[in-house]
């Protein structure tokens, strides 16, 4: 008989959980570090859903990278097989837009925004609507051999383009420059020169950022662009920049700063706790704000990173536990987690006070320069970050435009090549709409 009712219990049990309603949240994090935090945090938020008796589980699944994790949201929800949650990086937002298959969070109700630092909400904010909840959040600053810079009579990190330039040429005189060191390296990435564009207070698409209307043009032979271009290529004839040679090598230049090859090296805030693991104690490590274009106002960085998006065609009652989730994860003390875990800036003003509170910034003082440069950011609609459908071919364009400078090329044929492949990419991809 005992035998009888424990068989009965285990059936209980095992149909309870079965009748569980999944809520399936699609990321691209393939790191043990990001993507272990967000299962702890799915636990947790399980661990109150069994507990309250609601009939949920969060379950949470790597698609790729970015832009394959939006493909294949586009494609479930084509299907009829959408997930309730996906994980889109910031250039994506145009596209997902215009697919229609995602929810703005705002009109599901009960959503308040107050507590977002107003540039990561900015981004995110399209057509007056808060479309998504912004979740991983960053931006570019300088990391700086201070080992190498104390060598070369280099007193402080560059905020300027001639004043890199000037460190750089102080650190060639010193004879800390080599064959195997040089002096400053970045990833060649399109997101840096966006956000460059944007600290002069440009705008990389037309129609305010294609923010009062969809994007029709892209602005790559501005001064903006220009500068950037410019600078890039006195830094490569001078012999002072280094990169592995790839487009968007993001790991292989953070290697090469790791081991003590360049002075400077700009990436982004949410490599700050690996770079500084990586580092240990073979050199003291620095960071710096963003240099900007001598002459002009520092205007602030765009946000990189990503929000999570509700996508439509679930049940309410589905989409409100998919969005309790998300608030529960990003909440506070969870961004405060996260930040400690990854670097990433916390999204709530909140999460500042706390990490301030603390005494965070004091303990970790390389982790007060991103909040300086995002905080002291001015929303704008550049700042806010351009918006286009053809974003990520539009990055590779740039990219092939700056190789072809640093191998010779001029920069206005570049820059003139590279805005007729963008313009015509944008137009076909407008035709559809």
């Amino acid at each position: 008989m005992k035998r009888l009712c424990f068989i009965l219990a285990c059936i209980a049990l095992l149909s309870t959980v079965y009748a569980q309603t999944k809520i399936d949240f699609w990321y691209a994090f393939s790191d043990a570090n990001r993507s272990g935090w967000i299962q702890e945090r799915m636990d947790e938020f399980n661990a109150q859903l069994s507990a309250a008796g609601k009939p949920y589980m969060i379950v949470g699944e790597r698609k790729g990278s970015y832009p394959e994790t939006q493909q294949a949201a586009v494609l479930a929800a084509r299907q009829g097989n959408p997930p309730h949650l996906v994980q889109l990086y910031e250039v994506g937002s145009q596209i997902a837009v215009d697919s229609g298959i995602f929810m703005p969070v705002i009109e599901l109700g009960d959503f308040d925004t107050s507590d977002y630092i107003a540039p990561v909400l900015n981004y995110y904010t399209i057509g007056g609507k808060v479309n998504s909840i912004p979740f991983n959040s960053s931006s570019p600053i300088v990391y700086a051999n201070k080992s190498l810079m104390d060598a070369a009579g280099v007193t402080a990190v560059p905020t300027t383009y001639n004043e890199l330039l000037a460190a750089c040429d102080a650190a060639a005189a010193a004879g800390v420059l080599t064959a195997d060191v040089k002096c400053f390296g970045v990833s060649l990435n399109g997101w840096f020169v966006e956000q460059w564009v944007a600290e002069q207070g440009a705008t990389l698409v037309n129609n305010d950022n294609g923010r009062s209307g969809r994007a029709t043009e892209v602005l790559l032979t501005s001064d903006a662009v220009r500068n950037v271009f410019n600078w890039f290529k006195t830094l490569n004839d001078k012999g002072y920049y280094t990169y592995t040679g790839k487009l968007e090598d993001w790991d292989g230049s953070d290697a090469i700063f790791t081991n003590g090859k360049v002075l400077f090296h700009i990436t982004s805030t949410a490599d700050l706790v690996n770079i500084t693991r990586a580092v240990g104690t073979s050199f003291e490590l620095v960071t710096g704000m963003l240099p900007i274009v001598d002459g002009t106002e520092r205007n602030g960085v765009v946000i990189g990173g990503a929000s999570i998006w509700l996508v439509r065609d679930h049940p309410v009652e589905e989409l409100t536990v998919a969005r309790d989730f998300v608030l529960y994860m990003t909440n506070a003390e969870n961004m405060v987690s996260w930040h400690k875990a990854t670097g990433y800036y916390p999204v709530r003003n909140s999460s500042v006070d706390l990490l301030r509170a603390e005494g965070w910034f004091t303990e970790f003082p390389n982790a007060s320069t991103a909040f300086d440069q995002l905080l002291g950011t001015i929303p704008s609609t550049a700042t806010g970050g351009a918006l286009m459908g053809t974003f990520q071919a539009t990055r590779t364009i740039v990219e092939e435009a700056l190789q072809k400078v640093l191998a010779g090329a001029s920069v206005d044929a570049a820059l003139a090549e590279a805005k007729k492949l963008a313009d015509a990419a944008l137009a076909e991809y407008n035709a559809n709409f």
